[in-house]
């Protein structure tokens, strides 16, 4: 029986190497660590015509083999077999409108001796921009099989599969794939010569290139995050590098600029191009889209859109899941008989999960959004026009991709300041991460414009709702940005790195891709609903339902939690909110939406058997014990401003005090957070009572 292969799949960003690598798998991959780290790796098994398996990797996108952070570390590791075993092959993603770009990683995995596939994908795009590429050339001059694709429709895959089956059973070789300048010659033999001496590798090709990614990768400064570098070699390369310098040589213009010869001698002898147009329509967009003041204005327009559609699209599937919330609850009051169970059921499970899962259309609507504007290139151009803002405050030019996934989940985007290389840049933007509208905040922010706001309310064109979105959207930002400039000057002193950023082409996003990625995160919010949400409102319920009260309306007074909200609401009542509100603050740090479950349960709880009614009717009902309006426009809005700016998510301390290494940082990123929300709401609220502002 053949045994068991790994192909690694490797490429550069936005070459469509995920799409591919999905394409290949279908829905077989499974998410897990690499050995010693905690970067995720998926990972895949694809068929091989034989019947036997072959385990594909998907390495993180990568421009090259140099690395500063531990994630561009390990696709290095993995290439080399360093703590996993050795590939027998790698499948290199490349663009093929952009092959020049492309190969100089194709090069250098080359020069590893492992074999390598050639997919030249988006082969269609190159086509329609007069991009005429020898593939049997190319595969002549690099010894690599070559196969055109598109990974996006499935053209190629037949042929690509093949290939690698092909490239897998091939032994990998240690003939020097690169000529190298003679000093350079020599420094990487003595590397290579210490790396096979100390047992790091046990081959030749793979110690000289690893000797070539230690010489690019290790400066004097010491400020990256590498691991796994025996302190011999570490000394050994710096001292390399150092006798070069005395030498009048640059190490790492002499490694790069010898692979990038290659590279240009291999696309002037196998690409051609159709004549240039006068100019291309995409020159005559970016000129508007990533202009300083244009562009801004555009991004604020598109995102004021996107907040309207939000709204105006997702409330009658609103209306209906609500409503069909309330009518479980009463079918299930009308076939149980009373008691603690049925309680639990009605108050509980219905309540607390189901006005969760009825901002669901929101949150799919905003993910297909985001996809749309990801996919089709624009968000490229946001992160140039944005570059300089976020230079001007001190954070490293690759924190834009991190800030931008804050936007969907603050733990993912803590995980993605891996690719940051300064160790100092990554905690700063850690630090101000979370500071970013999540989605989870979204329900959170869209009960309270519906409960506050009659429907139809309108600041001119736009619903309030829209307006409000954008506003708390908009503060999230400023909010961010601000606390980067304060902790840059401070705690966290240093410039920050340049933005190296590729505008990829425009492209039209295809609809099963965006609708498949969509649901893969409407799914994961699903999931979280019917389980971690599901047991902390069984949790909340029971600590608002015991100890049980002979008066029903002293219920919740009495209880657990009815205790405890009334001890804080002496602090939180400068800020509006009285003690059901601060309970449901309480149950938010567990997760922020579960501030929307916590409060559905706390009213179901007080309306008694027969009172369950829509939370948001609920709310606008609601009173101080003087009769004053609870939820007034005024208190809603502090409410927010709180929730923006507060470190409401336990799963966000917990990764940042894993990504960090220490509690330090995460109590430090949660105390200057929770005083920022609470002095930000309560000038919100006192200037605007003081003021007359929406109290009613």
């Amino acid at each position: 029986m053949t045994p068991r292969r790994t192909v690694l799949v490797a490429g550069n960003p936005n070459s469509g190497k995920s799409t591919l690598f999905n394409a290949l798998t279908g829905a077989r991959a499974h998410v897990a660590n690499y050995p010693g780290v905690t970067i995720d790796r998926v990972a895949a098994p694809l068929t091989a015509r034989d019947g036997s398996t072959i385990d594909l990797v998907d390495l993180p996108g990568t421009y090259g083999l140099s690395a500063r952070s531990r994630e561009e570390q390990i696709a290095v590791d993995a290439l080399l077999g360093r703590d996993l075993p050795a590939p027998q092959a790698v499948v290199v993603v490349v663009d093929a409108a952009a092959l020049g770009r492309a190969l100089f990683l194709v090069i250098e995995i080359l020069a590893t001796g492992v074999p390598v596939v050639v997919a030249l994908n988006m082969s269609d795009e190159a086509a329609r921009d007069g991009i005429v590429i020898d593939i049997a050339r190319l595969a002549a001059m690099t010894g690599a099989e070559v196969v055109p694709t598109v990974a996006t429709r499935g053209e190629g895959l037949a042929a690509l599969g093949a290939a690698i089956e092909r490239a897998a059973a091939k032994p990998p070789t240690d003939a020097p794939f690169l000529e190298r300048p003679a000093g350079l010659t020599i420094d990487i033999a003595e590397l290579e010569a210490a790396i096979l001496a100390e047992g790091v590798l046990d081959r030749p090709g793979a110690a000289r290139a690893w000797a070539c990614w230690l010489l690019l990768s290790l400066d004097d400064n010491g400020d990256d995050d590498l691991a796994g570098i025996p302190p011999g070699l570490r000394a050994r390369t710096l001292a390399i590098r150092r006798r070069a310098a005395e030498a009048g040589r640059n190490v790492d213009l002499e490694i790069i600029s010898s692979s990038y010869r290659r590279v240009d001698a291999i696309v002037a002898a196998v690409v051609r191009r159709a004549p240039e147009e006068r100019r291309r329509l995409t020159d005559r967009i970016d000129s508007v889209l990533t202009h300083g003041l244009y562009g801004g204005a555009v991004f604020a327009l598109v995102m004021m859109v996107v907040f309207q559609a939000l709204f105006t699209w997702s409330e009658p599937a609103i209306a209906l899941i609500e409503s069909g919330v309330t009518g479980v609850q009463a079918l299930a009051a009308a076939a149980l008989p009373p008691g603690p169970l049925t309680r639990l059921l009605i108050d509980g499970v219905i309540a607390g999960v189901g006005n969760v899962v009825v901002f669901v259309p929101q949150i799919g609507l905003l993910f297909l959004f985001i996809g749309l504007l990801e996919d089709s290139g624009y968000l490229a151009r946001v992160a140039f026009v944005i570059d300089r803002l976020m230079r001007s405050v001190g954070l490293n030019g690759r924190a834009f991709v991190p800030m931008l996934s804050g936007f969907s989940c603050a733990v993912p985007a803590v995980m993605a300041t891996r690719t940051i290389e300064s160790r100092t840049d990554r905690l700063l933007t850690m630090l101000v991460l979370p500071l970013m509208s999540c989605s989870a905040r979204l329900p959170v922010y869209v009960l309270i414009t519906a409960t506050v706001f009659a429907p139809g309310t309108r600041f001119g064109l736009l619903s309030a709702g829209a307006v409000l979105l954008f506003s708390m959207y908009m503060l999230s930002v400023v909010a961010a940005l601000t606390a980067a400039a304060v902790l840059r000057r401070t705690v966290l002193k240093g410039p920050g790195a340049p933005l190296v950023l590729e505008l990829p082409p425009y492209r039209l996003p295809a609809p099963r891709v965006l609708l498949a990625n969509a649901w893969q995160r409407v799914r994961a919010f699903l999931v979280g609903a019917g389980t971690v949400i599901l047991a902390l409102t069984i949790v909340l319920w029971a600590l608002l339902s015991y100890p049980r009260v002979p008066a029903a309306g002293d219920q919740l007074r009495h209880s657990f939690a009815g205790r405890l909200g009334h001890v804080i609401e002496p602090a939180i009542e400068p800020l509006g909110f009285d003690w059901r509100i601060g309970v449901g603050v309480i149950g938010a740090f567990a997760a922020r939406e579960v501030f929307v479950s916590t409060l559905a349960i706390v009213f179901d709880i007080e309306s008694g058997e027969e009172g369950n009614e829509p939370l948001r009717e609920a709310l606008r009902a609601a009173t101080w014990p003087d009769g004053r309006p609870l939820m007034t426009p005024l208190a809603g809005v502090s409410l927010m401003v709180f929730f923006v700016l507060a470190c409401q998510c336990m799963s966000t301390i917990a990764v940042v005090r894993r990504e960090s290494g220490t509690w330090r940082w995460p109590l430090f990123m949660f105390a200057y957070m929770t005083v920022l929300a609470y002095g930000a709401s309560l000038v919100v609220y006192q200037a605007g009572a003081r003021l007359g502002w929406g109290l009613s």
